[in-house]
C-alpha cells in the first residue's frame, strides 16, 4: 500500500462509463470508504435484474432447504447421528447469509448503491465471512467424519461420541471466529460496487489475501481431497473383492451417504474455486493484477459462490433416501399441522420407550465394525 493517498476508482468503463460512482480513498494507515450514492450510476437494467433474480432464488431455496434439513434431522431417528450433526452445522452456516447479508445486497441492487452506514457494512461482511468459512470448515469436518467411519472404524465411536461430536462442532465454529476476526483489525471488509456487497477486499494486502485463500480454501480442499481419495480407494477394493465372495461389505446406505457428502464437496469446490483463483492471482501483485480482472468474471464468480448456499439441501433430497422421505413427510404435514405435531410427539415417545440415549452411536459402531472387518479382509488379500 503506497504511503501517499491514492484514489482507487471503480473500473466499469466499457459501456456505461464509471459505473455506480463508488470511490475508495486509500490512505496510509487505513481505508476510508466514500460511497457517493448521489452521483452513482446504476448498472444496466438487465444486469441488475439477473443478479437480483439469482439472489432472490438463492435466498428462498436456502431458507426452505436448510430449514428442511435441520427439521428432518431433529424429527427422524435414522438421521440423528454424529455425521449428520455436522450436516446440521453446515445448514446453519448456509442460513447465516440469509439472515442479514443477502437482504442488504438485494437492497443495494434495487437502490443502485449502498444506503446503510459503515457499521452495517462491517457487520454484513463479518457475517458473510463467518458463513463462508464456517461452511468450509464444516465440509472438512464431514469429510474427516466419513474417513474415520469407513477407514478407521475401530476408533470412530471413541472420537464421535455425543461429547466428542459436540466438542468438534464447537472447535469448528471457534476456528471460524478466529479466522474471520483479523478482517476487522486489518480493515479488509469494505463495500464493492461491482457485486453490491460488503465483502473481503482482495487488494488490501497481498500476503493476507494469499493467507486467506490458503487457510480458507486450499488447505481444507487438500484435507477433504485426501479423505475422499482414501475412501474411494477402499470402496473400490471392497467392491472388487465382494464380487467373488460373500464376506461382509459396505452397506448401500453407507455408500449413498458417502456419495452425498462427496457431491456436496464437489459442488462447493466448483462454486468457490473461481473466486479463490482470482484471489490467488491478485495476491501476486494487487496493484497490477486487480485491474486486469474483468468485471463480468469477478461478478460471475461472486454470485456463483453465493448460489452454493442453496445447493446442499437439494443434494440431500436427491441422493439420500432418508432425507427425501422426511422432506416429503414435512411438506405434506404443512397443510396438516396436527399431523406434524402428532408425528413429532410419537417420535419422542418411541425414543423414550424403545431406545436408550446411546442407541444411535451403537448402531454406528455396529456399522463401523462391519466396515472394518470388510476392509481388513480386503487389505490382507
Amino acid at each position: 500500500m503506497p504511503e501517499d493517498a491514492a484514489l482507487i476508482r471503480n473500473r466499469t468503463e466499457a459501456i456505461h462509463g464509471r459505473a455506480w460512482g463508488t470511490e475508495l480513498l486509500v490512505e496510509s494507515g487505513g481505508i476510508s470508504n466514500s460511497i457517493s450514492n448521489s452521483s452513482a450510476r446504476p448498472g444496466s437494467t438487465w444486469q441488475v435484474a439477473v443478479l437480483a433474480s439469482v439472489l432472490i432464488f438463492t435466498s428462498v431455496v436456502d431458507v426452505l432447504g436448510n430449514t428442511l434439513v435441520i427439521v428432518s434431522v431433529l424429527r427422524n431417528r435414522k438421521l440423528r447421528n454424529a455425521g449428520n450433526a455436522f450436516v446440521v452445522s453446515l445448514a446453519l452456516a448456509d442460513l447465516l447469509v440469509v439472515c442479514y447479508p443477502y437482504p442488504l445486497v438485494l437492497h443495494a441492487l434495487l437502490h443502485s448503491g449502498w444506503l446503510p452506514g459503515e457499521t452495517e457494512c462491517k457487520v454484513s461482511g463479518f457475517i458473510m465471512g463467518a458463513s463462508v468459512i464456517g461452511s468450509v470448515f464444516n465440509i472438512t469436518a464431514i469429510a474427516l467424519n466419513r474417513y474415520c467411519f469407513i477407514c478407521h472404524a475401530h476408533t470412530y465411536t471413541k472420537v464421535y461420541g455425543r461429547g466428542g461430536t459436540l466438542a468438534l462442532i464447537t472447535l469448528v465454529w471457534t476456528l471460524t471466529a478466529i479466522a474471520i476476526l483479523p478482517n476487522l483489525a486489518l480493515g479488509s471488509l469494505s463495500y464493492d460496487p461491482r457485486v453490491y456487497s460488503c465483502t473481503f477486499s482482495q487488494t488490501v494486502s497481498a500476503g493476507y489475501t494469499f493467507a486467506v485463500v490458503s487457510v480458507h480454501f486450499l488447505f481444507p480442499f487438500a484435507v477433504v481431497t485426501f479423505c475422499y481419495a482414501r475412501i474411494w480407494i477402499l470402496v473400490l477394493k471392497v467392491r472388487r473383492r465382494v464380487t467373488s465372495d460373500t464376506r461382509p461389505r459396505l452397506r448401500p446406505s453407507e455408500l449413498r451417504h458417502f456419495l452425498t457428502m462427496f457431491v456436496v464437496f464437489v459442488l462447493f469446490a466448483i462454486c468457490w474455486a473461481p473466486l479463490n483463483l482470482i484471489g490467488l492471482a491478485v495476491a501476486v501483485d494487487p496493484p497490477k493484477v486487480a485491474p486486469l480482472v474483468p468485471d463480468w468474471l469477478f461478478v460471475a464468480s461472486y454470485f456463483m459462490a453465493y448460489f452454493n448456499s442453496c445447493l446442499n439441501a437439494i443434494v440431500y433430497g436427491l441422493l439420500n433416501q432418508n432425507f427425501r422421505a422426511e422432506y416429503h413427510r414435512i411438506l405434506m404435514s404443512i397443510c396438516k399441522p396436527r399431523l406434524f405435531l402428532q408425528e413429532t410427539s410419537r417420535g419422542g415417545t418411541d425414543r423414550s420407550n424403545k431406545q436408550s440415549q446411546g442407541n444411535n452411536n451403537n448402531n454406528e459402531q455396529a456399522k463401523a465394525d462391519t466396515n472394518q472387518r470388510s476392509l481388513r479382509s480386503v487389505q490382507s488379500s
